[in-house]
């Protein structure tokens, strides 16, 4: 699996670079067979990345780069801050919740410490520490490989420790939105685990500031229909807004105080 995941980051750098690649070209690199080659230029077509072509693919648009943990925390702080405040707000006392790792997320588990008589489990480090004070709070960890560039654990520990727990609300953080491509992220054991909670969740609450939509990074998290509310800011363009609630999702606007 890591070898495939690495394979098809390289493969997506050469599209990027050269804007097409061709299979032989690529089996010659990699040393695996082409039917290898095509599986993976479909699944990166298949994340609205690239196009199949006749011996080939061609990109389509080009993934935004990821940022580790720490260069995210600095981005859009008063907009992610009113959006973790917002997110607080849907969490009562006896819910169960699964945190996913991130900055956005990041914002919530600060408003979550007067709470009481909550579980939260997280996969990630930082938002651990954030909470292992709170006295309302429960806390549980996946377990999992740290990935550090962004303090989250992943891998088959962290999906076999949800297999036990149904939760309330998943508060779900994205690399991008798409209307089209649907949930995404920059790594595939995150995407695996992040769907991996959709399925253990009885609510699914995307937090995001509005930078995200339209864009589509590498791994594929779920549909847009698996989820239930979207709070973003008010820089969410209408197009994203109406075709939201189209889909029957509900859209909160977090307004940062003046």
């Amino acid at each position: 699996m890591r070898n495939t995941r690495q394979r098809r980051q390289q493969i997506l750098q050469l599209l990027v670079l050269h804007g097409n690649v061709q299979v032989a070209d690529l089996v010659e690199r990699f040393g695996v067979s082409s039917v290898t080659i095509r599986a993976d230029l479909s699944h990166i077509e298949s994340q609205g990345l690239a196009t199949r072509n006749h011996g080939g693919a061609a990109l389509v648009r080009t993934p935004p780069p990821e940022q580790n943990i720490h260069e995210k925390d600095a981005l859009n702080l008063p907009l992610k801050d009113a959006i973790g405040a917002q997110a607080a707000r849907l969490v009562k006392p006896g819910d169960n919740i699964i945190i996913d790792s991130g900055s956005t997320t990041m914002t919530l588990a600060r408003h979550l410490h007067l709470h009481r008589d909550i579980t939260v489990m997280t996969n990630g480090l930082n938002i651990a520490w954030e909470l292992a004070n709170a006295p309302g709070v429960e806390l549980l960890l996946t377990g999992g490989l740290l990935r550090k560039q962004s303090l989250s654990l992943q891998g088959s520990q962290a999906e076999a420790s949800l297999n036990a727990y149904s939760f309330d609300t998943l508060f779900l953080g994205v690399d991008g939105l798409d209307l089209q491509f649907g949930l995404t992220t920059h790594h595939e054991a995150e995407a695996s685990l992040n769907h991996r909670m959709v399925e253990h969740a009885r609510k699914v609450v995307v937090l995001t500031d509005a930078s995200k939509f339209g864009r589509v990074s590498l791994h594929r998290i779920g549909r847009l229909d698996q989820i239930h509310t979207v709070i973003t800011d008010a820089g969410i363009s209408s197009e994203y807004r109406e075709g939201l609630q189209r889909l029957g999702i509900e859209v909160i606007i977090a307004e940062p105080p003046p």
